[in-house]
């Protein structure tokens, strides 16, 4: 698990042809816009995320992110712990994100 800042994260992902985008915040809060191709699982929902994560791949590389950075990070290091190979939290999450952003 690493913490990234939004310049790493986005050139890692760039780069990345094994990568998945994660949002783990609520449904309503993606209601905002979210990062496009982005999955949603909301960390909130502890038993279910869980049951999810395990139907993941291990292997790929997860950018991990929410509002603020808090959540994401703590997704990241429940994915480190369940053996996912890479999982890249984004620090500042949506508040401070200046890239592309989707509300469909």
């Amino acid at each position: 698990m690493a913490d990234l800042t939004q310049e790493e994260w986005r050139s890692r992902l760039d780069r990345d042809d094994n990568a998945v985008i994660m949002d783990v915040r609520t449904a309503e809060e993606m209601e905002s816009g979210f990062i496009p191709g982005a999955i949603h699982l909301d960390i909130y929902k502890a038993q279910e995320f869980l049951e999810e994560l395990d139907k993941l791949d291990k292997s790929k590389h997860y950018y991990v992110y929410c509002r603020s950075g808090n959540r994401s990070g703590q997704a990241c290091a429940l994915m480190s712990a369940r053996g996912f190979s890479a999982a890249y939290n984004l620090m500042g999450g949506m508040i401070d994100w200046e890239g592309e952003v989707t509300y469909e």
